[in-house]
């Protein structure tokens, strides 16, 4: 399919990081970004952006934190036409070590909120784009979210400055019927906003909830290399531009990145269709307990955790 305004974000240096806190050798994350930008992809989210005192360097590699030397290392000036992202999440970035844009090599901030976050997330959009940055809020968990409040944040990003906002399918447990709910809602609630869309695969729907988003009106694309992310991982993106047809965009270049570095590292990492994830996602449950039940010694062991998480629910009911 092809729309010349179909925009591409690679995140998998920021979302794949999730499965080993962000502990990628500058070579791995340098040549991410080289087939990115020989790609044509449109951003590379390179990481997360965190103030330095809410989280240990012991512990989490560099793009938990994407300074702006790190990521000067990487990009150099960024003299290419693959524009640079990074995700905040509230509470987790100072709006003083934010600079200016025209002292950073970033080109768009990313704020990722649930709904009961969202005027902080809109404050915070507002203020990255005060300093010259382009920016998106992610609204995490959305098929958690009843219609009700979720027409409740929609009219308050109307009111904002904010351009592009994010469906984020984040338990990877929606189906074609919610996102052409979702997206009409989203696509009558802010006329004028670019719409995204960020999906999980526990269900393997990454790729053909993606399609449907494109079809009924979503503009930017997320993906990662190999589908590398949280748990099932996500939409993948050698599949994403094969699909999307626009010349601009080169498979082989991304070929080479995940024969180099990104399939290595999944025989390390388990990440994609595991049954954990796939009991998680059925049953809309947050992918954490499944992370957890993966790294047990009972990772085999599906009918527990399915009754695990059938009884947990059953508790809040």
């Amino acid at each position: 399919m092809y729309r010349k305004e179909l925009k591409v974000l690679d995140c998998t240096i920021r979302d794949g990081g999730l499965m080993n806190k962000w502990q990628f050798s500058k070579e791995f994350v340098k040549d991410v970004y080289t087939a990115c930008v020989e790609a044509g992809i449109d951003y590379m989210e390179i990481g997360y952006i965190s103030s330095e005192d809410q989280f240990s360097r012991d512990e989490y590699g560099a793009w938990k934190f994407c300074s702006e030397k790190d990521v000067r290392e990487i990009v150099g000036e960024n003299k290419t036409n693959t524009k640079i992202s990074v995700l905040a999440d509230i509470g987790r970035i100072k709006y003083t070590d934010i600079r200016p844009k025209k002292e950073s090599v970033i080109d768009m901030f990313r704020v990722a909120c649930y709904e009961y976050q969202i005027d902080k997330a809109i404050d915070l959009a507002h203020h990255v784009m005060d300093k010259g940055y382009e920016a998106t809020i992610n609204l995490m968990a959305v098929s958690t979210v009843t219609d009700r409040r979720l027409d409740e944040v929609l009219a308050d990003v109307a009111k904002s400055r904010v351009t592009i906002f994010y469906l984020v399918d984040s338990f990877g447990s929606m189906y074609s019927e919610d996102i052409d709910h979702l997206m009409k809602k989203y696509k009558e609630a802010l006329p004028g906003v670019t719409i995204g869309f960020h999906g999980h695969n526990n269900l393997q729907l990454a790729f053909a909830n993606t399609i449907e988003c494109i079809i009924r009106g979503a503009n930017m694309l997320d993906a990662t290399l190999l589908g590398m992310g949280r748990g099932a991982g996500n939409c993948t993106t050698e599949l994403l531009v094969s699909f999307l047809k626009n010349p601009k965009y080169k498979l082989r270049p991304l070929l080479w990145a995940i024969e180099k570095h990104v399939r290595p590292l999944q025989k390390q990492i388990d990440w994609g269709y595991f049954m954990p994830y796939m009991i998680s996602g059925a049953m809309n449950d947050h992918p954490k307990s499944a992370l957890k039940w993966m790294d047990s010694d009972r990772k085999e062991e599906y009918v527990a955790y399915y009754d695990q998480v059938r009884d947990s629910r059953q508790e809040l009911e």
